[in-house]
């Protein structure tokens, strides 16, 4: 492939993104702006937005490098994704808007008026935004690599000064506009060569893509278990994702939230029709992939082969823009969630000026980690982050919203148990120290038993807390669940004012 066109598309890419945030930054001037977007996200921008920074490197590059692999099963992974925001259709989207926080840690310290509470979810936080934040720049630094040969560290490096620069610059007001232009891109740069790839398969007579055959080795001695463990950290991950709850916040209000989720349905559910040709495809024209190379390369590399000439190359270099985009836009999300829990929770101030502090060094610590850990399908690091997310966050939320007894003991003891043994399980799987049996898929795939851990630890403990219900639980329940126009404006100060107010 030309180098010359790729590096063009990338560079277009970057300095359009540089385009796109610095109209949102000529917006930015408060607080709110920055945070929330003064919360007048409306449904179809904000459903844009959404689906740009959750299309991340898992889904333009790793769905198809895990069917080339393993074949249909893997299937599993974009009707996870997608059926997520089912889940948070039904249960979170509208209640979490009409809590009027900020980010998770306001949302917990609201419902349970506890500081210790606050702090623990602020880990966590951190913690899934970082462990996320590591396969889009390991992504980055894979496709400078196959595409122009530039070391491996350059994407990574590239990506982490475009995002810290966005984010910085105009926070949440400026990177909404450029994950709802990224998306536009992601879904213009798969569908495009898609065509163009199945009109060259019927070309040459449409040979049949055997996706029976294994091509490497099984991937876990236990498949049903993984795909059940697959199945939950998908379905119950999403709601939990700190940029994709932070996105909500910028709703006007809790209807306009229910809107945008439907329409991001619509969004992300066409994006992942892509994925799978690519995937299937790549057996054909790519079959030497899964015995040695990358084969979250496929991608990248299936225009050239398939097309070949002048053709190929240009498609190439676009897939190349869009992946570049898939990056840009899931950092910018999680740099942006995890700089506001940095400057609300560890910081001196809350001002503009403290997130801008912040913001570089949300960054710097997943860089350091993508140049140290290597060798891992994208699609699986991300999974492990659905799966911290569906243990801690998941529980948090749906009891929070949903049942008045919860109590901070009670919170407490589900986010260590359930979210801190799936975050031990990954640091383990990762480390390398277990690889076969079931111990290996008990650790890989924790979400199984991880997550029916965080509910039960924290309805138990509860329970047994009874005396240390916040008083003002009743008064949090009705915000979450009336109709804005049937609530009386909270006063500042006021019982239930917690978390927007600041």
């Amino acid at each position: 492939m030309s180098q010359s066109y790729t590096v063009t598309a990338v560079a277009v890419v970057v300095v359009a993104t540089v385009l796109v945030g610095g109209f949102g930054l000529r917006i930015s001037r408060t607080t709110s702006d920055f945070y929330v977007a003064s919360r007048t996200v409306r449904p179809a921008l904000n459903a844009a937005a959404i689906s740009g920074e959750y299309l991340s490197a898992a889904s333009f590059l790793g769905v198809a490098g895990l069917v080339l692999l393993h074949g249909p099963d893997m299937l599993w992974y974009p009707v996870g994704y997608t059926a997520g925001y089912l889940v948070l259709l039904v249960f979170v989207a509208a209640p979490l808007r009409r809590s009027g926080a900020y980010t998770l840690p306001d949302f917990a310290e609201g419902r349970l008026e506890s500081r210790p509470v606050r702090r623990l979810v602020s880990v966590f936080v951190v913690g899934a935004g970082w462990l996320y934040l590591i396969p889009q720049l390991q992504g980055a630094g894979l496709t400078l690599k196959i595409l122009t040969g530039a070391p491996y560290w350059f994407g990574g490096v590239l990506v982490a000064v475009v995002v810290v620069v966005a984010v910085a610059a105009g926070g949440m007001r400026s990177i909404t506009f450029v994950q709802a232009f990224q998306y536009w891109l992601k879904l213009t740069a798969l569908l495009v060569p898609a065509i163009f790839l199945l009109l060259a398969w019927q070309g040459d007579g449409r040979p049949r893509v055997d996706l029976a055959l294994t091509a490497v080795a099984v991937r876990a001695d236990h498949p049903l278990y993984a795909t059940y463990g697959l199945i939950v950290a998908t379905f119950l991950g999403t709601m939990g994702l700190p940029h994709v709850v932070v996105r909500f916040y910028t709703s006007p209000n809790g209807r306009a939230a229910r809107r945008t989720t439907v329409v991001v349905l619509a969004l992300v559910g066409a994006f992942y029709l892509l994925p799978p040709v690519y995937g299937a495809l790549g057996r054909l024209y790519v079959p030497e992939l899964p015995y040695g190379t990358d084969a979250d390369a496929a991608v990248l590399l299936l225009p050239e082969r398939a097309i070949g000439g002048l053709g190929g190359e240009l498609l190439g270099a676009l897939v190349a823009g869009g992946a570049f985009a898939a990056f840009l836009s899931t950092a910018s999300g999680l740099t942006m969630a995890v700089a506001g829990v940095l400057t609300q929770d560890v910081l001196p101030s809350r001002g503009v000026r403290h997130f801008r502090l912040a913001t570089p060094l949300a960054m710097a610590v997943p860089l350091g980690g993508s140049l140290l850990v290597s060798g891992m399908p994208v699609a699986d690091s991300v999974g492990m982050a659905f799966a911290v997310s569906a243990s801690s966050f998941c529980p948090l939320l749906v009891l929070g919203i949903w049942w008045r007894r919860l109590t901070p003991p009670g919170a407490v003891a589900g986010l260590l148990l359930g979210g801190g043994l799936a975050f031990v399980a990954t640091l383990v799987t990762v480390s390398g120290a277990v690889t076969s049996g079931w111990p290996h898929a008990l650790l890989a795939w924790p979400a199984v038993w991880s997550v029916p851990v965080g509910f039960l630890a924290m309805i138990l403990v509860s329970l047994a807390t009874r005396s240390r219900i916040p008083p003002g639980t009743n008064a949090a329940m009705t915000r979450f669940h009336l109709p804005e126009t049937l609530m009386p404006r909270p006063r500042p100060g006021a019982p239930g004012a917690k978390g927007g107010a600041r």
